[in-house]
């Protein structure tokens, strides 16, 4: 159903420097880029969902949203652990280390963080391990 996320940034080569070491590290790649804006995105192809990082068409600042979140889905919660510490190596912040959350049933394994611009992201799995 989602096709691509948009996530702002005010310093688009710093910003394509953090994405392209975080989602490369996962199978992501550059699909495209718009000079423009700078409007950069990255995935493991057009049919399936991606990530793109730009500066605001408006020209304001780019602010984190209150409340908004992008969550990339892992196939074991080691991809989890190791997506948690590659953001942070990157210069990304802690917002929740690896770990279980909710009822022991789902098995919903996540970890939380944010880029160096403050926007927040979550690398989960639901792989029982």
């Amino acid at each position: 159903m989602i096709g691509y996320v948009t996530i702002g940034t005010n310093d688009i080569h710093a910003a394509r420097r953090y994405y392209a070491a975080l989602l490369g590290s996962i199978g992501g790649t550059e699909l495209m880029r718009l000079e423009e804006n700078g409007m950069t995105m990255y995935g493991t192809g057009w049919e399936a969902p991606s990530i793109a990082i730009t500066t605001p068409y408006d020209g304001n600042a780019a602010v984190p949203g209150n409340g908004q979140m992008v969550a990339l889905v892992m196939d074991s919660r080691a991809k989890v652990d190791s997506l948690h510490a590659t953001a942070l190596e990157l210069g990304g912040s802690d917002e929740g280390a690896p770990g279980l959350r909710g009822p022991a049933e789902l098995n919903f394994y996540a970890g939380y963080f944010r880029d160096p611009e403050g926007n927040k992201l979550a690398a989960f799995c639901t792989a029982p391990e």
